[in-house]
């Protein structure tokens, strides 16, 4: 089902640095996988009042189907789903196109935000959430991956920046690549560009509320638990050693041969 509201009419429109609709190009399309109906209906007239249209999915399967149809900008998904659920979707939806996707669950429970975001997913947000929240952290997914492509555009006519080489880790900000001595590291888009954040400030403590507006864009404070639990990803991923919190501050990226006796 797709759900078009007036601003729709116009499909030569682009998100601005503001998330908002400006003429030059064509709609932000984005997908929603929801199966309770009031829920799903109420999150796409509200993103269609932003001007974006808007695909509804009520299942897994569903929603697999739609995103290979549409090829939406972006993603909106619930974990819980008939069929095959939220998880797997990502994982597939992922594996065929990365796309930003923001996962919605029912349950506040830090192993299943943790799971999420290891299978591809950028953000999560609990039910029940605020509308206002919601359309806020969509238009800063949807930012950051208009900055993306900017950048990937200079990049092509630019010299690279040389690779980040701190301890035995190695960023490759060019390739967008990770290593750790030998062993390559794979990251989704977010824990990657958080990665940089940290790296290219190293042994420096950052806030969770900046790296919130490096990384994400958004600077409402009441985000920054994503910034934990990206965090504690990149963690599993890399190792627990790399990154010292400090805590009621943020966090400092410091390998295990550069850091002192701080905190864990």
């Amino acid at each position: 089902m797709r759900v078009r509201g007036d601003p729709l009419c116009h499909p030569d429109v682009m998100v601005n640095s503001s998330g908002t609709q400006v003429p030059g190009a064509p709609a932000t399309t984005v997908l929603v996988v929801e199966d309770e109906p009031a829920i799903a209906q109420a999150v796409a007239h509200r993103f269609s009042a932003e001007g974006w249209r808007v695909e509804v999915a009520a299942d897994g399967p569903s929603g697999v189907s739609a995103a290979t149809r549409v090829q939406p900008d972006l993603v909106v998904l619930d974990v819980m789903l008939p069929g095959i659920d939220g998880l797997e979707v990502c994982r597939q939806i992922q594996a065929e196109r990365p796309v930003p996707v923001l996962m919605l669950t029912a349950r506040d429970d830090e192993t299943d935000m943790l799971v999420g975001l290891g299978v591809g997913a950028d953000d999560y947000m609990t039910k029940p959430f605020s509308m206002r929240e919601l359309v806020a952290r969509t238009k800063a997914l949807l930012r950051r991956q208009e900055r993306a492509a900017r950048a990937a555009e200079i990049a092509v006519a630019a010299v690279p920046d040389p690779p980040l080489v701190i301890g035995d880790v190695t960023v490759d900000r060019a390739q967008r690549r990770v290593t750790r001595g030998d062993r390559e590291v794979h990251l989704t888009p977010t824990e990657f560009d958080l990665l940089v954040a940290l790296a290219n400030s190293s042994r420096t403590v950052l806030t969770r509320e900046r790296l919130l507006a490096e990384v994400w864009d958004w600077v409402d404070a009441s985000g920054t638990r994503t910034v934990d639990s990206h965090v504690k990803a990149l963690r599993r991923k890399l190792g627990a050693d790399l990154i010292r919190t400090v805590h009621g501050v943020g966090y400092a990226f410091e390998p295990a041969d550069e850091a002192g006796a701080g905190g864990s």
